[in-house]
């Protein structure tokens, strides 16, 4: 094996115990912080649906960010409206809906759905719809002061939990959703998708 070779694997295999290591801190303060259990049902799907939800529970923005993403292969445009309601006074741009077409792809429509408790790759994430935990850890409350909080969606097809960043407009109280690209990253395909299961 060559000097190359040898540095190459050297380098994969520091990058793989990085990764670990990042997924271990992240799973670790998600056990110790706070869980909110929401439930939504039914599942909203639609913006009239969404306006039954509290709005000053963040943890409830967070929750009908991930059903108003579930509508998108329904309807993309109520999708649309859906999250351009809960971003409240800013507009969802063209940008994140290229974003969000993207991520559905090859009608990838299980990603949403792989935040409901139980939704695994096993049962082609088909969990208890609408029950989300919505985790609040450590560095949730660091930018409060600046009107922003920071919550975590565990995926059951993903090692550790996802991201949703949320921001109160202090004159109504009502938080809206501020980033929510971190909950579309790929993860495992369901069983029965995968040609290799």
């Amino acid at each position: 094996m060559d000097l190359k070779s040898i540095f190459k694997s050297l380098i994969s295999k520091l990058k793989g115990e990085a990764n670990k290591a990042v997924t271990k801190a992240v799973n670790d303060a998600a056990s110790a912080g706070k869980t909110y259990h929401v439930e939504l049902s039914p599942l909203p799907a639609s913006v009239d649906d969404l306006k039954k939800y509290d709005l000053k529970k963040p943890e409830n923005t967070v929750a009908l960010t991930i059903a108003a993403l579930c509508a998108y292969n329904k309807d993309k445009e109520t999708c649309y409206a859906m999250l351009d309601y809960l971003m409240g006074p800013e507009d969802l741009s063209e940008r994140d809906k290229q974003f969000i077409r993207d991520r559905f792809m090859d009608g990838v429509d299980y990603i949403p759905r792989s935040y409901f408790k139980g939704a695994t790759p096993e049962n082609d994430y088909q969990g208890e719809e609408g029950k989300i935990d919505v985790l609040e850890l450590a560095h949730t409350r660091d930018c409060e002061n600046e009107g922003y909080l920071t919550f975590w969606v565990r995926s059951g097809g993903a090692d550790s939990p996802r991201e949703v960043r949320v921001r109160t407009k202090p004159s109504t109280g009502e938080w809206f959703v501020n980033t929510f690209a971190g909950l579309l990253p790929g993860i495992r395909t369901p069983k029965s998708r995968d040609k290799w299961a």
